[in-house]
């Protein structure tokens, strides 16, 4: 991997990329990207297109690829073959996974990684997206339009009631709305999240729906899971990798009528 050090330089080509941006602009292009790890290819020559503010699903059985696409993604891998361009002009691959996050790629994996002695609130205000230095994080004060933009994050992940609650001792589903939120904190142009229900119960799961779907629009959302009914409940393009590669990609019924799908999951 190159080593990128200039990452106001990045921010700003990151930003130009966005100044007009349209909902049928692509976000991110994935162009025949490879990987292989000791002989086995984890992806094989995977090309895939992301809209600005669509929500996308993608499934699959284990082994598919999901995984290695979202660490080739956020530069925890590097491909064999093959690019990941980020709003047209940011070659992810030249990037380290910290100036990933910096140029709006946030990624929530699937153990919730929180502040768990700190409030909810205080968790929301370290991840805010702001001067990280030593000085401001000693003396900083949480100012009204902080305290503001933290209590609509607390709404939007329906957290308002447990601002002043210790992470720690939040239900195992909250605890993903809280990271949830915390990522939201940072103004993500992109979400990555991994299997974001498992665990949850089936009211937490549902909520976790309309979580998602009250951010269409806003962001735009890759959405790895295994919960068939939750993926039906967010009502977005589906796209089904296997042994590394795209199956087929279409609306949910479309996805489980196809035969390719049902041999992939039921063996047929």
């Amino acid at each position: 991997m190159n080593d990128v050090t200039d990452t106001s330089n990045i921010k700003a080509e990151a930003s130009a990329a966005t100044d007009t941006p349209k909902n049928n602009d692509v976000i991110l292009e994935i162009a025949n990207i490879s990987v292989s790890f000791d002989g086995f290819k984890a992806l094989n020559d995977l090309s895939m297109k992301f809209m600005r503010n669509e929500l996308r699903c993608i499934i699959g059985p284990n082994g598919a690829g999901k995984t290695t696409m979202m660490d080739c993604i956020t530069g925890k891998t590097t491909p064999d073959e093959g690019t990941c361009t980020f709003n047209n002009t940011v070659d992810l691959s030249k990037l380290s996974e910290a100036e990933i996050a910096l140029v709006g790629i946030g990624r929530k994996f699937q153990k919730p990684t929180i502040f768990e002695s700190h409030t909810v609130f205080e968790n929301l205000e370290l991840a805010m997206k702001t001067d990280k230095t030593v000085f401001f994080s000693l003396f900083a004060v949480v100012d009204d339009v902080m305290r503001d933009r933290i209590s609509d994050t607390l709404k939007t992940v329906n957290l308002s009631d447990h601002a002043d609650q210790l992470a720690g001792r939040l239900s195992h589903g909250q605890k993903q709305w809280l990271e949830i939120g915390m990522l939201l904190m940072q103004d993500p142009q992109l979400l990555l999240l991994d299997e974001p229900v498992a665990g949850m119960t089936d009211d937490e799961t549902e909520r976790t729906g309309e979580l998602f779907n009250s951010l269409k629009g806003k962001h735009s959302l890759v959405v790895v899971e295994h919960d068939m009914d939750f993926v039906a409940q967010l009502k977005s393009m589906v796209t089904v990798l296997d042994q590394g590669s795209m199956l087929c990609e279409g609306e949910m019924a479309a996805v489980q009528s196809d035969p390719r799908v049902i041999e992939v999951y039921l063996g047929r």
